[in-house]
């Protein structure tokens, strides 16, 4: 069995939409501020299945097995180096040593996530479902090589971001304006990660509906060591109000619910630490940041999800990422619409991020 040390029990042994694209206005006394990520998935073409409702495919292949008779002990000598490195000289003291530590397992901060973002049934919705498999991994690859390259200290973990429940344009026949993708897509991730030793993140975009709702409905996946959860609170409609056509929003009740499940997940199943990736863009996407938990089972990045020119990007991370400190930072790299409005040649590139202090570890692009 895995055995889960304390701090100081620690220190005593030594172990040091594919459809339409929209962009929002945001508060104009704060200037250069990215716009949103703002794709709904159009259903039409979507195979009309829920999840449940199939025979899901075993893909043994990616499931990666937990040794019963290993000690797991964490290095929290490697832990504080690695976080002191991504605090990239910051001394606000804003953002401090994130403790409790994560369990042993954990890939944060000992690697720096690159991940694809999109959904099968689209091509609009990200380089995911873009470009066909074989294209898709190899040009995954090559930005993992540009990672290393930029930044040796940090070994690269590819993943496949995968948007498993998306908002729709129409209300459905439960008038909850999302669509949930059939068990076969997922299936189909899985299989492609396998072949680049990427890890997985399932999206949840609720709508209308709740995350209570959506994410058990995902609990196989969930509970496999490789597969990690991300929530988008830009369609977590509140108000009432369609997908697309305001900008929506989590409160930390909310995430503390997907980061309490995935936590007794870990524990029931005997696994290491899960990432949950929340998406940022605006003020009032995240409310009462200071009351989101975080646990040794569980590591939350608080993700930049903006897209436009770089001035406008590092703004948005400098002031609604930066001064709202939770645990990890996230950053969201658009090959096509943070170049389309201004005339540069390529999307922001390694070196340019890792400028920002602290340095993001969970790096998106779509």
């Amino acid at each position: 069995m895995q055995r889960r040390y304390t701090l100081e029990a620690l220190q005593n042994i030594g172990v040091s939409l594919k459809n339409k694209v929209f962009g929002f206005a945001l508060v104009a006394a704060v200037p250069l501020l990215a716009t949103s990520c703002g794709q709904l998935y159009s259903e039409s073409k979507a195979a009309k299945v829920e999840p449940g409702k199939e025979a899901s495919k075993k893909i043994d292949s990616v499931v990666v097995p937990v040794k019963k008779d290993s000690i797991a002990v964490v290095d929290t000598a490697a832990y504080e180096a690695k976080w002191k490195h991504l605090l990239n000289g910051d001394s606000s003291k804003r953002w401090q040593l994130n403790v409790p530590f994560a369990n042993a397992g954990a890939i944060l901060p000992y690697k720096r996530v690159i991940a694809y973002y999109g959904n099968l049934y689209s091509k609009n919705m990200g380089v995911l479902g873009e470009y066909p498999e074989q294209e898709m991994l190899e040009r995954l690859n090559k930005e993992k090589a540009k990672w290393e390259a930029a930044d040796p200290t940090m070994p690269v973990q590819p993943a496949l971001h995968y948007i498993a429940v998306t908002a729709q344009g129409s209300p459905g026949k439960d008038g909850k304006y999302r669509l949930r993708m059939p068990f076969a897509q997922i299936d189909k991730v899985l299989a492609m990660a396998a072949k680049a030793n990427a890890i997985v993140f399932l999206d949840v975009q609720v709508a209308f509906s709740d995350l209570k709702s959506e994410i058990p409905l995902l609990e196989k996946y969930l509970a496999m060591p490789n597969v990690h959860l991300g929530i988008d609170p830009e369609f977590s409609m509140k108000t009432g109000k369609k997908p697309g056509s305001v900008i929506g929003t989590f409160d930390a009740s909310d995430i503390n619910y997907a980061a309490d499940y995935l936590q007794n997940l870990v524990k029931k199943n005997n696994l290491p630490p899960k990432i949950l990736v929340v998406h940022r863009f605006t003020q009032a996407m995240v409310t009462n940041y200071k009351q989101i938990k975080v646990s040794p089972e569980v590591q939350v990045v608080m993700h930049m999800d903006g897209w436009g020119e770089p001035e406008r990007k590092i703004g948005t991370y400098k002031h609604f990422i930066y001064t709202e400190p939770v645990q990890f930072t996230g950053f969201k790299i658009f090959y096509k619409n943070d170049t389309k409005k201004v005339n540069r040649a390529q999307e922001m590139q390694p070196a340019d991020v890792l400028k920002l202090k602290p340095q993001p570890v969970y790096i998106q692009y779509q």
